[in-house]
């Protein structure tokens, strides 16, 4: 079953959410940049939780299907990237998303809201 890269957004979001991420943000990217369609960003309060995230987001997506083009920043996990090409998943250390934070970089790009009412309705279909 092929699935839009709004959908794989929102599949991720409920995988960082089902983990307990925090301040997960979906920022829409298509229209202003050829480098992906969405960036998912998420918070974690630990080291140990950002490579958990990490892990059970790249768990549950293979068992979707997707494998990403690459992660980085893993070992170190102050800031973990997961490519899966249209959709980029950014998994920070709390201190270090305030410091570089990407949603002021990224100030014109739309924010989809993320809540669990509008997930499970356009998740309905995938479970």
């Amino acid at each position: 079953m092929s699935i839009t890269s709004k959908e794989k957004a929102f599949k991720i979001a409920k995988f960082l959410d089902d983990k307990k991420a925090l301040d997960i943000k979906i920022l829409e990217l298509k229209d202003l940049t050829v480098i992906t369609d969405y960036f998912i960003i998420s918070s974690a309060e630990s080291t140990t939780q950002v490579k958990a995230l990490t892990e059970y987001v790249e768990e549950q997506m293979k068992k979707n299907g997707f494998n990403p083009l690459s992660i980085e920043g893993f070992e170190y996990a102050h800031w973990v990237l997961i490519d899966y090409g249209d959709v980029i998943v950014h998994i920070f250390l709390e201190e270090t998303r305030h410091y570089y934070d990407l949603e002021r970089l990224w100030l014109d790009a739309p924010r989809i809201p993320f809540q669990e009412s509008i997930l499970d309705k356009n998740l309905a279909t995938y479970k």
